[in-house]
């Protein structure tokens, strides 16, 4: 099992550099199908809840340490969006004690169409690179709900924290992949904080997972600078709309 998570944290890892999320959209998938087929066991979505905050966390630090020696993370953007997420998921890393196994599947699954939907709006008309502004009003109640939500479900919540910038808060593309790294870490250091509070971490298979993951994110990065914003955003809206309708199709038929 540790081999084979090293792997998965670091796909998890190249894909949370390269298109600014923590991975854990990705990642949960890839725990619950890629051990049975690879022989390795099988996890439950609680135990995998647990190692995808783990796996967020190593990964969004290693890629906001790449995008801020680029310049393109805001400090007080990722403090005051980052510090309202972080308390809504250390809120919902502790609630999720008590949620069922099936009930964190379906409640993901959910997030994931309602991310989907979200990446499916207009382009937002286009905003000035050099000067990001947002609205404190809108923007931490907001990452407030996307926190608690997340932190539940195991989830940094960029998936979420991605669309969201873009279409509500209008930050561009390339300022928004760097600071939804920022603003990641500290949802994901809250989300595991909850969950070590309430010993839901299987630590060999999540400190497998960190090794992988802190490499990929920083590849992730590098990968970033190079492909155009438009890709960018084609490609996280599929990888958000295949993982949905993988996960749906297995809660309607019984197998999660």
């Amino acid at each position: 099992m540790s081999g084979v998570c090293v792997a998965l944290g670091f796909v998890g890892g190249v894909i949370a550099g390269t298109l600014g999320i923590g991975g854990g959209i990705i990642m949960a998938p890839l725990l619950l199908y890629a051990p049975p087929v690879l022989g390795a066991g099988h996890l439950d979505m609680r135990v995998v809840a647990g190692l995808t905050m783990v796996q967020s966390l190593a990964a969004a630090s290693s890629g906001a340490v790449a995008h801020r020696r680029q310049g393109r993370v805001q400090l007080s953007l990722v403090g005051w969006l980052g510090g309202a997420a972080g308390a809504g998921a250390l809120a919902g890393g502790i609630l999720s004690h008590a949620v069922s196994s099936r009930t964190l599947a379906m409640l993901f699954a959910s997030l994931a169409l309602l991310a989907v939907a979200l990446m499916l709006l207009p382009a937002p008309p286009a905003a000035d690179e050099e000067h990001v502004r947002f609205s404190k009003a809108i923007g931490i109640p907001m990452m407030l709900g996307v926190g608690l939500l997340g932190g539940t479900v195991g989830q940094s919540g960029a998936f979420l924290i991605v669309p969201l910038m873009l279409r509500v808060l209008r930050v561009p593309l390339r300022a928004t992949v760097g600071n939804t790294l920022g603003i990641v870490f500290l949802t994901a250091l809250a989300g595991v904080a909850g969950r070590l509070a309430t010993m839901q971490i299987a630590w060999l298979p999540a400190l497998a997972l960190v090794a992988g993951a802190f490499p990929g994110a920083q590849l992730g990065a590098r990968l970033s600078a190079r492909i155009r914003g438009r890709h960018l955003h084609a490609a996280l809206s599929l990888l958000i709309a295949a993982t949905a309708a993988r996960m749906w199709w297995d809660i309607l038929v019984g197998r999660l």
